[in-house]
C-alpha cells in the first residue's frame, strides 16, 4: 500500500488547482509551485486572488505569507484567473471543492455537479483530474461515470487531503498522501504529481479513500465528544473535569490522546459527520450521538451560567469567534450558535476576536472586558493567555486558565 517518492518526473505538467486561493487550495498551490510546477489558481473570488498577487497571503497559515514571498522573489510562474477555460492547457486539475450538506443533513452535490459542467468543453482525455476535499463515498465513481457519459474519458483520481488548517504547508509536505484512480493511468499519474511533495504514498481504491477521508475527521468529532461529555458530566457534579483527566492521563499512556473539552466545530468536522449517517442511511448512532453533545455544548454552558447567574440582566462577552484557537476561520463556529442563543436570554452581548474579518458587529477586547459582566472563552487565541478580565467571571470550559472550566 506504501510508496516512496519520485519527485523527479512530471516537473513540466502544467496544474490547475479549482478554489486554488482558498484554504485547502492555496497552501497546496504554493507547495507545488514551490517544487517547481507551473500553477494556475482558478477561483472566483476575485478580490482574493489580487491580494495574494500583490503578495498579501489572505489568511492565517504558518509558513504561508514566508512561501508566498520566496516564489514572487523567485519569480515562480503562478496564474490567477477566474475562467474555467484556462484549464484547457492544463496537463491536471485538482478541484478542491468538497460535497457540503444541505438542510436535511444530506451530502449536496450540486456545487461539485456546478463545477464539472462549467469545466465538461475544457476536458481531454489526456488531463488527470484530482478530487482533493472531502466528498460522499462513491462519489469519485459516480462522477467518472457521469463524465464518460458525456464522452469525456479524463483519468479521474482521488487523492483527499488530511491537513491540520492552518498548518496545511508544513503537513503537506510531512505526511502520508492517499492516492486513489479510478483507473491504473490515473493511480500512476496522481503518484507521480504527489511524489513530488509528500513523503510516502499510501494506495487505495478510490471509495476506500473516501471513507479513510470520512473517517479520520469522524474519529476525531467523536473524540471530541467523549472529552465533552466527560466534561458535562463532572461539571454538573460541582467537580474540576481537568483535575480528573490530569489524574487520568499521568503516567498512563493509553490516555495520552484524550483531547480536552471545547468547541468541536469548523467547516469539516460535523459535517464530515453527518456525511458519513446519511451513507448509513441515518443509522449511524454513535455518529449522531457525538453531534448532539457536541452541538450541545454551547446549550449546556448558558444553563450553567443561568444557574448562577440571572441571565436577563447580564452583558455577556463572547472571546474568539474562530472555530477554533489562533484561526481566522468563522465557518460553522460554535462561537455564534452561543451568540444566538445568548441573544435570547441575556441583557447584551458582545463579541471579539483578534483575527477574524468581516464581521462588523466585532468590537476590540478591551472594550467587551469593560462592558461585560461574565465573559465565555469561546476561542483560546493565544492573545487572550494574559488576558486582564478586570476579575469579570469567566466560564472556561478549555481550561485555559487552569481554573477547570467553572466559572
Amino acid at each position: 500500500m506504501k510508496g516512496k517518492t519520485n519527485s523527479s518526473l512530471g516537473k513540466s505538467w502544467r496544474i490547475a488547482v479549482i478554489g486554488g486561493a482558498g484554504h485547502v487550495g492555496l497552501p497546496l498551490s504554493l507547495v507545488l509551485a514551490d517544487r517547481g510546477f507551473h500553477v494556475t489558481i482558478v477561483d472566483t473570488d476575485e478580490a482574493r486572488m489580487r491580494q495574494i498577487q500583490n503578495g498579501d497571503f489572505p489568511f492565517l497559515e504558518q509558513g504561508g505569507a514566508e512561501l508566498l514571498a520566496k516564489l514572487r522573489e523567485q519569480g515562480r510562474e503562478i496564474s490567477y484567473t477566474s475562467s474555467y477555460k484556462e484549464v484547457e492547457s492544463c496537463d491536471i486539475i485538482i478541484v478542491t471543492i468538497g460535497t457540503p450538506i444541505d438542510e436535511f443533513l444530506n451530502p449536496s452535490t450540486k456545487a461539485i455537479i456546478r463545477c464539472f459542467e462549467s469545466l465538461l468543453p475544457y476536458l481531454s482525455d489526456r488531463q488527470l483530474v484530482a478530487l482533493r476535499s472531502t466528498v460522499s463515498p462513491g462519489t469519485t465513481e459516480w462522477l467518472d461515470r457521469y463524465l464518460r457519459g458525456k464522452g469525456k474519458a479524463v483519468k479521474l483520481a482521488f487523492c483527499p487531503e488530511r491537513i491540520l488548517q492552518g498548518q496545511a504547508i508544513q503537513e503537506l509536505q510531512g505526511l502520508p498522501q492517499i492516492v486513489s484512480g479510478t483507473t491504473r493511468e490515473a493511480e500512476e499519474m496522481a503518484a507521480t504529481l504527489f511524489s513530488s511533495i509528500a513523503p510516502e504514498l499510501v494506495y487505495l481504491k478510490p471509495m476506500e479513500a473516501e471513507f479513510a477521508k470520512l473517517y479520520c475527521n469522524v474519529y476525531r468529532y467523536i473524540q471530541f465528544s467523549i472529552s465533552n461529555q466527560f466534561f458535562m458530566i463532572a461539571n454538573s457534579a460541582g467537580l474540576d473535569y481537568y483535575r480528573i483527566l490530569e489524574g487520568m492521563k499521568k503516567g498512563y499512556r493509553r490516555m495520552q490522546d484524550m483531547p480536552r473539552a471545547g468547541f468541536a466545530a469548523g467547516p469539516c468536522l460535523f459535517k464530515d459527520t453527518m456525511q458519513l449517517a446519511a451513507f448509513c442511511s441515518n443509522e449511524f448512532s454513535l455518529g449522531s450521538s457525538a453531534m448532539l453533545i457536541n452541538e450541545g455544548l454551547p446549550l449546556y454552558m448558558v444553563d450553567q451560567i443561568a444557574r448562577q447567574y440571572e441571565l436577563s440582566n447580564l452583558t455577556v462577552g463572547l472571546l474568539g469567534m474562530a472555530f477554533k484557537a489562533d484561526s481566522d476561520d468563522p465557518r460553522s463556529s460554535l462561537s455564534y450558535k452561543l451568540k444566538k442563543v445568548l441573544l435570547f436570554r441575556a441583557k447584551r452581548v458582545l463579541t471579539t476576536d483578534p483575527h477574524v474579518k468581516g464581521d462588523s458587529e466585532l468590537v476590540p477586547t478591551e472594550e467587551v472586558v469593560e462592558k461585560s459582566d461574565l465573559l465565555i472563552l469561546c476561542a483560546p487565541h493565544a492573545e487572550y493567555k494574559n488576558l486582564d478580565s478586570k476579575n469579570k467571571p469567566i466560564f472556561d470550559v478549555w481550561n485555559y486558565y487552569g481554573r477547570g472550566g467553572l466559572i
